[in-house]
């Protein structure tokens, strides 16, 4: 929000904006407040009902981001903050569905978990600095169940398979945005905190393009 990289608030007003992955819709909530006309998808009913619950007032729509219910050219815009492109196996086709409904010279901002994360021990302190696993291990990392169902699956990329991606997808990188650690933040959360966010990055947004 604070980069502009959708443009800037007063530029908002107005825009088609569609939300993939939205889980709860806070990216869409703070378009509306701009005066957009976000649309919030996900795949997940349960998220979406949870978005209801907190006060969403514009369309939820739940549905696959590899299939979207959309006509050609129904968006000035589109948004991804860590949702849908890191959980499925061909993210191409997702792209290709994203540049699909956006209308010419449409932008598509989508962030993930930085792809060097994934190297490195989920640990805050010093143990979570030292290289464990291989950057080039394109393994899904997958959570079970009790009878050995998946229930979580995120797929490992490097940012050369994003960047050839974006490009296989139709659109045009503009920027790979590799966000620093703020110097205000002094928490911990989860795997992070100041002393790995000072050293590796923890998000990469690329912004990408249609003609």
């Amino acid at each position: 929000m604070e980069a502009e990289l959708l443009g800037p608030p007063e530029d908002l007003k107005g825009k088609d904006i569609l939300e993939i992955g939205a889980g709860a819709a806070q990216c869409a909530r703070w378009l509306a407040e701009q005066g957009a006309r976000p649309v919030a998808l996900d795949i997940s009913h349960r998220q979406l009902q949870h978005a209801l619950r907190i006060g969403a007032s514009f369309p939820l729509v739940c549905a696959d981001a590899g299939a979207l219910p959309f006509a050609d050219g129904s968006f000035d815009l589109a948004c991804s903050a860590y949702g849908a492109l890191p959980f499925v196996a061909e993210p191409v086709l997702v792209l290709k569905e994203v540049r699909r409904v956006l209308r010419p010279g449409g932008r598509f901002v989508f962030s993930v978990t930085h792809p060097i994360r994934w190297a490195f021990p989920d640990e805050p302190g010093p143990e979570g600095l030292s290289v464990s696993a291989s950057y080039f291990d394109r393994t899904p990392y997958v959570e079970q169940d009790e009878e050995g169902r998946a229930v979580y699956v995120e797929h490992h990329r490097t940012i050369g398979d994003r960047v050839r991606d974006v490009v296989a997808g139709g659109f045009r990188l503009v920027d790979l945005v590799e966000p620093e650690w703020p110097v205000w933040n002094t928490s911990e959360w989860g795997g992070w905190s100041p002393l790995r966010g000072g050293l590796i990055p923890g998000t990469a947004i690329f912004v990408c393009e249609r003609d």
